[in-house]
């Protein structure tokens, strides 16, 4: 049992961990202290201010940074005195003093920790004057926009850049004059991002944000001449909820479908069936690399931010990668191609927009050889937020809306295909796709060992009579890891890998809802949304891609068999080495 001190916050008594800081001691004891550049573990820096209280050790009251003042035997602490609150307002009026204040039109407003921190503490907004930085937004790329205007030089997206292992961000020049920003002021497509997007969901402002494209899909749905698709990720129902006040893990598949046909849709698909069409194809492929001697190990290619990463930092192992698209980029083959044909559409006239968890699929929808009919296989993909903003927008009453079901046949899917949203989703997908072909297997199995929000898992298992070593990765640092590994010669002996870009996979990705702080640093929110798709595929009658009708009805009507030559030019793709600038 580790050693234990007893304090008093606010009068009341408390026995905490050794080595606990004032924040998490006071956390404990449900007493909440405001933060704005803490970051569990990631961004301990007492740097913003906000976070003081009195503290004292025997020597009398002073004020200390509770985020990093560790706690100790007797310490009596104070977080809410009359001199506290006056020293806190007073640096969040110095912020505002060099802040753009255009909070009607933020899209971070009311949702912004700033601005709350700002009301609950009554700051005058003009208390300050002076000189006012004035920067450009840098929208250079095609999945995000930076303006420091709105910055507070927290360094949360720092911290998360350089989890990300990337550090492509920092601050540039001192004092009055710094700014995050690249190095030598270049613009952030200058340099190795992977347009992960994980600053975007620690920015406690609208310094960082995803490029908006819901523009161009309200203009569509406008044109008479555009028949209008949308189709959505496996972890959006378990997350897209949160936007509307609902708890977090709440899966709202129903809810969703009906709030996107109020929107106008002609069409509202499920990216699931995208997801059963990657594990056949990505599994045939593993199989035919493991019976013809092919590059093993076999690595998963579905997150476009860790497939970028690949490019930039490891090109010389991208033979690896799996040569299918990923389950956006197929659904829009599909619908481009298969269901066009079907309906008797030209492909031209589909305007095809994906609901994703993730800002790198905006980049991903640009990259070449990602256009199955002639024409981009997507022409536009949202995040969460963007689509619950365009729910919002309309004023639909997402949580009293009734349950609706997607459109058939494309909005069809198994139990496989929804685990896709959660770190060794993928893998286990697949796996039960090739123990069911290899093996012999009737019943989809349950591959614990890859669940869990853990950054490196491994398990083992028999395909084909022949144990085959696993590995799932994610959080691009944790890629790294496991790259070097294989770089090294693969000692571990992995036979498939999966990696996903974004720590705890989909359901953690750039582009989902964005919870305070305070929330992210004592929730689980990996957990609690992928236990929400886990819980949905175990009450799935098909549970094993390959089983699902729709599936078997493609192949036989369209592609033939499982990596046929038509099937391989609609679903599989290349990939680049990219310079590191």
């Amino acid at each position: 049992m580790a050693d234990m001190v007893n304090i008093k916050i606010n009068g009341v008594a408390a026995s905490v961990p050794k080595g606990s800081t004032i924040l998490d001691a006071a956390r404990q004891i449900g007493i909440e202290i405001p933060t704005l550049c803490f970051m569990k573990e990631i961004n301990e820096i007492g740097a913003c201010r906000i976070c003081i209280v009195e503290a004292n050790e025997g020597r009398g009251f002073r004020q200390v940074t509770a985020c990093v003042y560790p706690v100790s035997e007797g310490m009596e602490v104070l977080t809410n005195t009359a001199k506290i609150q006056a020293a806190r307002k007073t640096t969040l009026e110095l912020m505002l003093s060099v802040h753009e204040m255009n909070c009607l039109s933020c899209v971070r407003s009311t949702n912004c920790e700033l601005q709350k921190l700002c009301h609950e503490y009554g700051v005058d907004m003009n208390a300050f004057e002076g000189v006012k930085p004035k920067y450009e937004k840098d929208t250079s790329t095609a999945h995000l926009v930076r303006d420091n205007n709105k910055c507070i030089l927290c360094r949360r997206c720092v911290a998360a850049c350089k989890q990300q292992y990337v550090s492509v961000i920092g601050p540039n020049d001192r004092g009055f004059d710094t700014a995050i920003g690249q190095p030598f002021k270049v613009s952030l497509n200058e340099t190795p991002c992977i347009s992960c997007g994980q600053c975007t969901v620690v920015c406690p402002t609208a310094a960082l944000t995803e490029k908006d494209d819901t523009d161009k899909v309200w203009a569509a749905l406008a044109d008479p001449t555009k028949h209008v698709v949308v189709h959505t990720a496996p972890s959006i129902r378990a997350t897209i909820g949160e936007c509307f006040g609902m708890p977090i893990g709440t899966n709202v598949e129903g809810k969703m479908v009906a709030a996107l046909r109020r929107l106008g849709f002609d069409r509202v698909f499920d990216t699931n069936f995208g997801a059963d069409l990657t594990i056949v194809e990505e599994a045939n492929e593993l199989v035919e690399r493991i019976k013809e001697g092919g590059t093993l190990p076999m690595i998963t290619s579905c997150s476009p931010g860790w497939v970028k990463f690949c490019e930039f930092y490891y090109p010389e192992l991208l033979g690896h990668l799996s040569s299918c698209k990923s389950p956006q980029q197929m659904s829009g083959a599909v619908i481009k191609t298969y269901y066009a044909e079907k309906m008797g559409i030209d492909p031209k006239d589909i305007f095809c927009v994906s609901i994703m968890p993730c800002t790198a699929k905006k980049f991903e929808i640009g990259r070449e050889d990602q256009s199955a009919s002639g024409y981009p296989d997507i022409d536009v993909a949202l995040t969460t937020r963007e689509a619950a903003r365009m729910m919002q927008r309309l004023g639909i009453n997402f949580e009293n809306l009734p349950d609706e079901e997607f459109d058939s046949p494309l909005g069809d899917d198994t139990g496989a295909a929804v685990i896709f949203g959660a770190t060794g989703g993928v893998m286990e997908a697949a796996v039960r796709t090739a123990n069911a072909w290899l093996n012999g297997a009737t019943e989809a199995i349950d591959l614990k060992a890859v669940r869990g929000t853990q950054g490196i898992k491994e398990a083992t298992v028999e395909v084909g009579g022949t144990p085959l070593k696993l590995c799932v990765a994610s959080g691009a640092a944790n890629a790294k890891i496991v790259m070097d590994k294989l770089a090294a010669g693969n000692p571990e002996g992995w036979g498939f890998i999966e990696i996903m870009c974004c720590p705890g996979g989909c359901v953690n990705g750039g582009g989902q809802p964005i919870q305070p702080q305070s929330v992210r640093d004592t929730v689980d929110l990996k957990a609690l949304r992928a236990k929400a798709l886990y819980d949905q595929d175990a009450g799935m009658a098909l549970r094993m891609s390959h089983e699902s009708p729709v599936i078997k009805t493609l192949y036989k009507d369209w592609y033939g068999d499982f990596g046929s030559e038509k099937a391989h030019h609609a679903l599989h793709t290349s990939y680049i080495k990219r310079k590191k600038y």
